[in-house]
């Protein structure tokens, strides 16, 4: 059954992992060009000089075409393609088709003809995530030195072994779909809506509490000339670059949520300070020395509801929940003779109905 599943799927392996192996090339290469101008740019020198920030931006600058196509747009796309294209059609084609019971009706079992499938096709779909994600996270791993921000939302989701867990969920979401559908397009819909709405759901309000977060009030002071406007967080200190900013919410001196700070504008730019007193920022951040506990935490929440969805068609498919094999009663009979319209069987009732019985003769007869 391995081999059936592997000739099955190979053409879409093969396309797969060429293109992978493709991409491959182009990072490797552009990827030790972006490491030499980062030992060049002085960036690692650039705190004496006090020009951190044009240097940080000119060399963050690199590549931007490959950065948006390679960390926002494949390795976001792969674990949504392996449920959708991979996960949704593999049973549901054949359930679709029918081809089912040819595999059903021969001496492999349900659970092994689904265990092959899964054994090809799901590990293909994780170590194609998997390959793809570790060659993004080598080539922006002098990016995200500079930047620092691993832990924002856009970052995380595309580095080191998140993205395994995604294409783990989105193949075993698709194949629990086609398995219940028994439709192929409606149960690759269904799987695109249903990943989106995971994936939105772990963002907004389960991974910001994986950990109970942090929290820290800084006052707010002005900064810059007498005549210049400026507001600047002397205790910002409290959050560390890396530090994954959860929320930020603005407190008047009352200790209210606001977001307008009310002055009087005959007393100008210099009143500021005065203005501003009592004024405070209460702000919400995961500290950066979570980042791989958050990795293995999220990455272990889509496995293990990748192993649950995996388990639960498992027992459908195991409890005759799935279709059967049986044919219809007219399929049951194929040497049962249609009737011929031209000759009419007669009723019973019909005068002109004859009937030939043979005589039973006595056994004394016989001799």
């Amino acid at each position: 059954m391995i081999w059936l599943a592997w000739r099955q799927f190979r053409t879409q392996a093969a396309v797969v992992f060429g293109a992978l192996a493709t991409l491959a090339v182009v990072l490797v290469v552009t990827g030790l060009r972006l490491r030499h101008l980062y030992d060049t740019s002085g960036i690692t020198t650039c705190s004496a000089t006090g020009d951190c920030d044009t240097v940080a931006q000119a060399f963050a600058a690199q590549y931007s075409w490959l950065q948006t196509l390679v960390g926002k747009i494949l390795l976001l796309l792969l674990p949504a393609i392996a449920g959708v294209f991979w996960g949704a059609p593999l049973i549901a084609r054949e359930l679709d088709t029918g081809t089912y019971r040819l595999a059903w009706t021969q001496s492999v079992t349900r659970t092994r003809w689904l265990a092959a499938k899964i054994a090809v096709v799901g590990l293909a779909s994780v170590v194609a995530s998997g390959l793809l994600s570790l060659m993004v996270t080598w080539w922006f791993s002098p990016l995200d030195k500079v930047s620092k921000s691993r832990f924002a939302p856009s970052v995380f989701q595309v580095r080191d072994i998140v993205p395994i867990g995604y294409a783990a969920f989105g193949f075993a979401f698709g194949l629990t779909a086609g398995l219940l559908i028994r439709r192929t397009l409606p149960a690759m819909a269904t799987t695109l809506v249903a990943y989106i709405a995971a994936r939105a759901v772990v963002l907004i309000w389960i991974r910001p509490h994986l950990q109970a977060p942090l929290h820290a009030t800084i006052a707010l002071h002005q900064s810059g000339s007498p005549d210049g406007v400026g507001v600047r967080l002397p205790g910002a200190s409290a959050i560390h670059p890396g530090d994954w900013m959860v929320s930020a919410q603005l407190l008047d001196p009352a200790g209210r949520p606001t977001n307008v700070i009310r002055f009087s504008a005959q007393d100008g730019c210099a009143g500021t300070h005065t203005c501003l007193n009592g004024y405070h920022q209460a702000l919400t951040y995961q500290p950066a020395n979570r980042y791989w506990p958050f990795q293995w935490y999220e990455t272990g929440l889509f496995l293990g509801s990748a192993l649950l969805l995996i388990g639960f068609c498992f027992w459908w498919i195991t409890d005759h929940r799935a279709p059967t094999t049986h044919h219809s009663s007219s399929a049951a009979q194929p040497n049962t003779p249609a009737p011929n319209p031209s000759h009419p069987r007669p009723r019973p009732d019909d005068p002109q109905r004859v009937e030939t019985v043979q005589p039973v003769g006595r056994l004394s007869d016989v001799n």
